[in-house]
């Protein structure tokens, strides 16, 4: 098997692979020579400023991991025991961590048979006088019903907290994901579109947030304040963690943020091959390809297939695992997990997710995929019959 950093070596298309297409190692080498190489120096102060830009939004403060992002937003929240957070179960374990770690409880609602996102016309019913915020996953960069679950956190008095992992560059009616909720939490984990191999960022709405986020961020400490002159010495102000991303992966997110552009539009011409390609061979099989409404742009994230049934999903991987290709199923149903059995959710039943969870796998998918190492994966993708619909 190959390893994380294979790109293909053997014949093997790897499910992903981290892409460096500019000044990368350039900058990691100047955060070395330049002897800054933890938080807050000079390539994290260029990658936030970058992402103020490119988002239209007061402030984001760069972390660790889109982990520590939520949960610097749950800290902001004042979450405690006995609050209530709504959110999908089709997520990524952090999104209810960062509830759990705070004494909160999350409340499982059920996703959209299209999008796989929140289903909104469900969250309603969820709402209590417990309830404390929203979380709303945009799944493969493609955003919620924003208008719904705003209106609603409107009417109860409660705050949105985007998990936006999947979703930079991506839009809904024209507006950048990850500016809608008070706060939104990015990745930049080796699997997604931009990259430092590990770490995040916390984007914040509200001007009036962002002193206590930048104390939090410092270990619960005024410290941002000193460095810059606003106090005579720092000193511990509030709770608080380590949160903040090294200047040297800062510097490897620099150079991927400067070419965006190469990389969205490289992940854009390999979306739309795969959809392409596939279109004719998904409706003779009864298999989904993903749907990205109207009224949405999503930033190319993933490219999945649902299968008709749970079966012909692992023998799908299977088949392509036999032909050399990594392809790989997603999250397990947080409402189904042995933690999440433990936590009593008001709104457990979750069939949606349940469902879809068994049958969805994703194919190779990273900004230097090939074409030709592409068209061999739609190719044996085409030579594969589900055994749920007749031969």
């Amino acid at each position: 098997m190959p390893t994380a950093f294979d790109d293909g070596a053997a014949g093997i298309v790897p499910f992903n692979t981290p892409s460096f297409l500019g000044r990368e190692l350039e900058y990691a080498r100047a955060a070395l020579d330049q002897r800054h190489i933890s938080g807050d120096g000079p390539f994290t102060k260029r990658a936030e400023q970058m992402l103020e830009h490119i988002l239209d939004i007061p402030r984001v403060l760069l972390t660790t991991s889109c982990t520590h992002a939520l949960e610097l937003a749950a800290l902001m929240l004042d979450l405690r025991p006995g609050d209530e957070v709504i959110m999908p179960p089709y997520t990524f374990v952090s999104t209810a961590n960062a509830v759990v770690l705070r004494g909160a409880k999350p409340v499982f609602v059920d996703i959209r048979e299209d999008t796989l996102n929140l289903d909104e016309r469900l969250v309603r019913d969820a709402v209590t006088s417990r309830t404390k915020a929203i979380f709303a996953v945009h799944y493969a960069g493609v955003a919620c019903e924003m208008d719904a679950l705003m209106e609603l956190a409107k009417m109860h008095d409660i705050a949105i907290v985007e998990d936006n992992a999947h979703g930079l560059f991506g839009t809904y009616k024209g507006r950048r994901l990850g500016t809608f909720g008070r706060f939104a939490a990015l990745s930049f984990h080796e699997t997604k579109n931009i990259t430092c191999g590990e770490g995040g960022a916390l984007l914040i709405r509200d001007r009036s947030d962002i002193e206590r986020a930048e104390i939090m961020r410092e270990k619960g400490t005024n410290r941002s304040k000193f460095y810059r002159g606003e106090v005579d010495k720092y000193t511990w102000v509030d709770v608080g963690s380590s949160y903040i991303l090294s200047d040297l992966l800062a510097g490897i997110l620099t150079a991927q943020l400067e070419c965006a552009d190469e990389i969205q539009d490289r992940r854009s011409r390999l979306w739309h091959r795969y959809r392409d390609g596939l279109a004719c061979w998904a409706d003779l099989h009864d298999v989904r390809l993903p749907y990205v409404p109207p009224d949405c742009e999503h930033p190319f994230h993933m490219f999945y297939l649902i299968m008709p049934t749970e079966a012909d999903r692992d023998a799908f991987i299977t088949y392509l695992r036999s032909h050399g290709i990594q392809a790989v199923f997603h999250y397990l149903p947080l409402h189904l997990s042995p933690m999440g059995r433990t936590l009593e959710s008001v709104a457990a039943a979750c069939p949606v997710a349940t469902d879809l969870a068994g049958r969805l796998v994703r194919l190779p998918f990273f900004t230097t995929l090939d074409e030709k190492r592409q068209q061999r994966v739609i190719e044996v993708v085409q030579s594969f019959t589900p055994r749920g619909v007749p031969a």
